[in-house]
């Protein structure tokens, strides 16, 4: 979604103030990232049952759902903050290996604080729990989909930010000007 969002920005920048509106332009983002992590998260849970023996499938679905969906909305917002595609990459790339270090089971042997603040915290309590528990981890799903909703909320503030005339034009006098 970052390469998306970047790519496409200077058409936004274009088609903004030619009257597209940009909560459409930002929704339809929005349903790309969530129609492409549905897919996603269909096609992994097909391939998850097809080799494992999975006893719940709804927690392992909405974690790997609402963890797409969390970095989409990132890549949506870094999409319309940063200035170049080096940049862009390299923070989409540290962010993620930092949030899946900290939540690797095997390398994390202390709880660190500040853990439950990163994006894939969520997701992954409730994909651990419902692949070795018998619990329906529900409240870890919405927390990741709370992440997901944030992000993307901030993505569409960057969008307006992004997208907004630098220069304001004064319509009453370019009312009064005769035209030819």
């Amino acid at each position: 979604m970052f390469m998306e969002t970047f790519k496409a920005g200077e058409a936004d920048r274009r088609l903004v103030p030619a009257g597209y509106p940009k909560l459409r332009m930002l929704l339809a983002k929005v349903t790309a990232v969530a129609l492409v992590t549905a897919l996603i998260a269909v096609y992994t849970m097909a391939v998850l049952g097809s080799s494992l023996p999975v006893h719940q499938l709804g927690p392992p679905a909405l974690a790997v759902f609402s963890a797409g969906l969390a970095y989409g909305g990132i890549g949506l917002r870094l999409g319309s903050l940063v200035r170049g595609e080096l940049e862009g990459f390299f923070l989409v790339i540290m962010l993620s290996l930092v949030d899946t270090g900290l939540q690797n089971p095997v390398l994390n042997v202390a709880d660190l604080t500040g853990l439950r603040a990163l994006p894939l915290y969520g997701a992954c309590q409730s994909a651990l729990a419902a692949a070795f528990t018998s619990v329906t981890p529900w409240s870890y799903g919405l927390l990741s989909l709370a992440w997901s909703a944030a992000t993307s909320a901030l993505a569409l503030l960057a969008f307006h930010v992004r997208t907004r005339p630098h220069c304001r034009i004064d319509t009453d006098a370019l009312a009064q000007t005769p035209h030819p």
